[in-house]
């Protein structure tokens, strides 16, 4: 690979990485909740950031941002479209633009529903993308600016990614996310066996992303939509893949 990532912890359950490129020696964050962390893990790598990649608005992604700015002088990439809180970026991206990290493509996908600005960051020659709080281990992002529409269309189009894609999501929910998964897909043996080993991890203090997209299409009910056990479950066996994903979201809302 021609980029090393780093993942760190802060707050009580967020991960933010850290990427160098190899051949140039650039270095990004994606997301700055909180300064001190950013910085800290700066420290720890002996790198010094070039770049910044916000995904989306919330308070958990961005309170950092202005300390990180200021202490690093890095430029800062976030999404263009209107969220709850408007930032100044230095480069504003939209859905289906790209730019240049060291020398390797970064695409930009808009992926609605958790926020309406909402964007992830897809590096297809490292096979790596970073979804903020749209996909997560065995889940995906609570609806709250979005629709469930716009979330499903966010889920179908992170399902075209091939399935060795590393996702690095952007909060440790993953036992939550198993027994709710395990609630609607009982009978998943992929699942259970996965729920089984995430246990041991979190139980060892090891964090559980990233996670791909092999393991997601086997295991997280919200990409499952169009599989004939979960329909089963839910008593949904001709809905659509759109109503299936929504009945799947409101009964993780309620659980």
């Amino acid at each position: 690979m021609a980029v090393e990532f780093h993942l760190f912890e802060y707050l009580s359950d967020n991960y933010g990485v850290l990427l160098r490129d190899d051949a140039t020696g650039r270095v990004a964050c994606v997301d700055a909740g909180e300064a001190g962390a950013v910085l800290a893990a700066l420290k720890d790598k002996g790198w010094e950031l070039d770049e910044l990649w916000i995904t989306h608005w919330h308070w958990d992604h961005t309170d950092g941002l202005e300390e990180v700015r200021a202490a690093t002088g890095c430029k800062v990439i976030g999404p263009a479209y209107e969220g709850g809180k408007s930032f100044t970026f230095d480069l504003s991206v939209k859905d289906r633009d790209s730019f240049s990290f060291g020398g390797v493509d970064v695409a930009v996908w808009h992926t609605p529903g958790h926020t309406l600005d909402m964007v992830n960051y897809y590096m297809p020659s490292e096979g790596v993308i970073f979804t903020g709080d749209t996909l997560f281990a065995m889940g995906c992002g609570r609806v709250f600016e979005g629709t469930h529409d716009q979330m499903f269309t966010s889920m179908e189009k992170l399902r075209t990614l091939p399935s060795e894609t590393v996702v690095y999501g952007a909060h440790e929910y993953t036992i939550a996310n198993a027994n709710f998964a395990l609630s609607v897909d009982p009978e998943n043996a992929a699942l259970q066996a996965r729920a089984k080993e995430v246990e041991a991890l979190r139980k060892a203090g090891t964090p559980t992303m990233p996670t791909n997209m092999a393991s997601e299409l086997e295991t997280n009910p919200f990409l499952r939509y169009d599989q004939p056990s979960l329909r089963a479950m839910l008593g949904m066996e001709s809905a659509s893949d759109a109503a299936v994903f929504s009945e799947t979201r409101t009964r993780k809302d309620n659980f």
